[in-house]
């Protein structure tokens, strides 16, 4: 099924001027789009030219192919998606990609659905993919159209221009991954190695999260910079306890003991039920959820760490604490924070973006791999630069 059957014009702004949308609310779209990601661009500290220059680059896009895939899943990245507030799904979809196959939301069924997808693998596309993908036996504990989800997954990035691996699952595995991992699950690019992919992590990541990935790759002809994780460095480069609006507790030693005693309801730090936002990186209290109407820690649940690799396993129990984290101020000097607990991190500046909700973060050190958390029995990798 193509969704955009109803384009007129031969790009975007073309189409958003027959459709009687205003240059106005076009430029509203953009400018949350550019507070996004607006770290590290140049752009950032000029939101209005930020935004015009977004709105400049997406309006020129002619409508470019995408492939969707739903493999070993739980559909929420997809459910997330529609919930973005930076570019809806209507917007996205409708007015901007030709999502010639999804399974989870196309009308097609069948033989029209498998052809779909074949026809548009033969052409250059953007790939998208939900789900891990399960190795062990031949793969046969998730299949499409009797194919394992493999071989999908194979012909589909074969003339894919660029490959987006969306939610925990894609990027690593995830719940599936976890041991003792009866699957044999893997992330997209374990098996993906001769063209970039994308990690775009989280379970499931923010709406706008996937869509600014997207439209990023859309209005700059090419992939964003990423971290040593493969995801965009605009949206996973702080630490959650660094944009924290709890940080202040933390830092005062108040923290909750216990769901719904005196700190739960005075909101003070969750570090002690469980809060993994010390080692998480992740745009979660700046971007948030649902029209950024909350986000996890808001309502006052910890973080899981659901960005992170392997972080079923690393994390759990859930709701026990990390071990040993040092208080330091909020104006602390990043190089005084323990690299092997919290992770890699550089010193940085997020500069003031469209929606201007951004303050000074580390940011994480894109040259470097990963540290190991040695406090979950992580040992470094032989050989491995650090």
């Amino acid at each position: 099924m193509n969704f955009g059957t109803n384009w007129q014009g031969e790009t975007l702004a073309e189409n958003l001027e027959l459709r009687g949308v205003p240059r106005r609310d076009f430029l509203k779209m953009c400018g949350g789009l550019a507070g996004v990601f607006a770290v590290g661009s140049p752009l950032a500290q000029m939101p209005e030219a930020a935004a015009e220059e977004i709105a400049n680059k997406l309006g020129a896009v002619k409508k470019p192919n995408v492939v969707w895939l739903q493999l070993q899943e739980c559909t929420g990245c997809m459910e997330s998606t529609i919930r973005s507030g930076g570019a809806t799904v209507e917007q996205l979809v409708l007015e901007l990609l030709s999502v010639n196959y999804n399974d989870l939301v196309m009308a097609a069924s069948g033989t029209g659905a498998e052809k779909a997808l074949e026809d548009t693998n033969q052409e250059p596309h953007i790939l998208v993919v939900n789900g891990s993908v399960p190795l062990k036996d031949d793969g046969i504990y998730c299949t499409i159209g009797g194919k394992s989800v493999e071989q999908v997954l194979k012909e589909a990035a074969e003339n894919a221009t660029v490959v987006l691996a969306v939610g925990a699952c894609a990027v690593y595995g995830s719940v599936q991954a976890a041991k003792p991992n009866p699957t044999g699950a893997v992330g997209v690019d374990e098996i993906i190695k001769d063209k970039p992919v994308i990690n775009v992590s989280g379970c499931p990541p923010i709406g706008e999260v996937i869509t600014a990935s997207l439209t990023y790759i859309l209005t700059h002809g090419e992939a964003p910079e990423v971290d040593a994780e493969g995801r965009p460095l605009f949206a996973y480069d702080q630490r959650i306890h660094d944009s924290c609006p709890r940080r202040a507790h933390f830092d005062a030693g108040q923290f909750v003991r216990a769901f719904d005693d005196e700190g739960a309801r005075n909101g003070w730090c969750l570090y002690e039920v469980g809060c993994k936002g010390p080692s998480t990186f992740s745009p979660c209290p700046i971007v948030q959820w649902n029209l950024k109407s909350g986000w996890p820690i808001g309502a006052g649940h910890p973080c899981i760490g659901c960005t992170e690799k392997d972080f079923f396993d690393k994390f759990t129990p859930f709701y026990k604490e990390l071990p040993h984290v040092k208080g330091f101020g909020i104006e602390e000097p990043v190089e005084k924070i323990g690299l092997g607990l919290i992770g890699a991190a550089a010193v940085g500046t997020a500069i003031h973006g469209g929606l201007t909700l951004f303050k000074s973060i580390p940011v994480r050190d894109s040259s470097k791999d990963n540290e190991t958390l040695a406090a979950f029995g992580d040992a470094p990798v032989a050989g491995k630069e650090s």
